[in-house]
């Protein structure tokens, strides 16, 4: 299938050749008629499945095909959880504009506003935000989005952990009624659909699940190691095996700051990314990491969500995500356009029920290791730690290192535990 068997413009199809596509993927195969059509669309999809081009390039199509030459009021809104996503999305839809006669703008919290309103007052007609900046401008009267005929929200599911339900309620208020709803996320939930029912439309769903069944390019694999001693494996691992570029995940803000303080300690240029720091340091951490000058970029699930890393050779989870489907999410950053990845992940005991969850979703048995002098603790607790209980300090134990020896069956065989693990943390 061709991308002009999809119906899109001649302007659209010389922008796409423009960036070397030559085929459309899944998603877009499957989103991008319904949304000429004029139909709300609900659609599942993962960050990687080319599923910012399934619905910026149906938009752009719509504008363009009736344009507003005189006065440029804001027709179509893209709402996005991160800055990140949000600066990503909008560099696509330049791309793809580029030989169209529409203008767009992006705004986000973290910087002068100024900027984005000059922009904003000049008129455009694709404007991609985020909930925070919008509502901000839009109470100080520096925006309006009664003329708004396309609304796509991009990262459902994020919204909704990140507690930005409320927000887009208020957005959702200041539309017209009558307008195209677009709507993206990585699962269907049941928080999904009931958002969905009071959003969209008669919804046309699609899904395009191939992530769940992880990429076969990526080699996965898992280190059984006690909690205390992470750090120093990780630090070994990047260390010994020379990584000049990882991604690694951890679940909270501190526990990012910390561990880019070890690794800086031991000499590794690292890190962190998230949400409490300013936009100016977020871009400055992604722009080092992207050209070399810091090896490791540590990140919580929010603040990674629409990093653009092309070629991203080493994932490692320093934690595992307590949902399931995150795992995949994580790891679906490296082996991407044909080329090899590897996922590693530093399992402790109190993960032994969300590695269980992960292996069951995915189909797989991950193959484990564990690496002499960063043994797990044999009396540790398998029961996983809820978001907010306090940790029981343990004895610490310095890893020394050593030969690497192959142990599949000798992890502690998990607890029955009927309790959820808990909500997500907010990042």
């Amino acid at each position: 299938m061709s991308f002009k068997s999809l119906g899109l413009s001649e302007a659209l199809l010389k922008a796409i050749s423009k960036k070397g596509y030559t085929q459309p993927s899944l998603i877009q195969q499957k989103a991008i008629p319904l949304i000429i059509e004029g139909d709300d669309v609900l659609a599942s999809a993962q960050t990687g499945t080319g599923k910012t081009a399934g619905f910026t390039l149906p938009l752009l199509h719509l504008l363009s095909e009736n344009p507003k030459e005189k006065y440029k009021p804001i027709r179509a809104l893209i709402l996005t959880p991160t800055r990140e996503l949000a600066a990503q999305v909008y560099a696509n839809v330049r791309e793809y504009s580029e030989f169209l006669n529409l203008r767009s703008a992006v705004i986000f919290g973290g910087v002068n506003q100024k900027p984005q309103v000059a922009t904003i007052r000049q008129g455009v007609d694709i404007l991609v935000a985020t909930p925070g900046r919008l509502l901000d401008l839009q109470n100080q009267g520096l925006l309006s989005l009664k003329r708004v005929e396309i609304f796509v929200l991009d990262e459902a599911d994020r919204m909704l952990d990140m507690g930005f339900l409320r927000d887009i309620e208020r957005v959702i208020k200041s539309m017209p009624e009558k307008r195209q709803n677009l709507m993206f996320s990585a699962t269907f939930s049941k928080d999904i659909k009931k958002l969905a029912t009071g959003i969209l439309n008669n919804p046309r769903q699609v899904e395009v699940t191939p992530d769940n069944s992880t990429v076969d390019a990526i080699t996965q694999k898992v280190y059984r190691v006690a909690k205390g001693l992470k750090t120093g494996l990780i630090i070994k691992l990047i260390s010994e095996g020379n990584w000049k570029q990882v991604l690694v995940f951890t679940r909270t803000k501190h526990g990012a700051n910390k561990l880019c303080e070890k690794m800086g300690k031991s000499g590794i240029s690292a890190a962190a990314i998230h949400g409490n720091k300013s936009q100016g340091a977020r871009t400055k951490a992604l722009a080092g990491f992207k050209n070399g000058t810091i090896n490791v970029l540590v990140a919580t699930d929010i603040a990674a969500r629409g990093l653009d890393i092309p070629l991203l050779p080493h994932v490692v989870n320093f934690e595992l995500p307590n949902i399931s489907e995150d795992y995949v999410h994580r790891i679906g950053r490296t082996g991407r356009a044909g080329a090899k990845g590897e996922a590693l992940s530093l399992v402790s005991a109190d993960e032994t029920s969300y590695l269980r969850d992960i292996e069951k979703l995915v189909g797989l048995k991950i193959p484990k290791e564990i690496i002499e002098g960063f043994e797990p603790d044999p009396n540790a607790s398998t029961a996983p730690i809820k978001p907010g209980q306090n940790r029981q300090k343990r004895n610490p134990r310095n890893g020394t290192g050593g030969k690497s020896k192959q142990n599949t069956n000798n992890s502690r065989k998990p607890k029955r535990n009927n309790k959820e693990a808990g909500g997500r943390n907010r990042r």
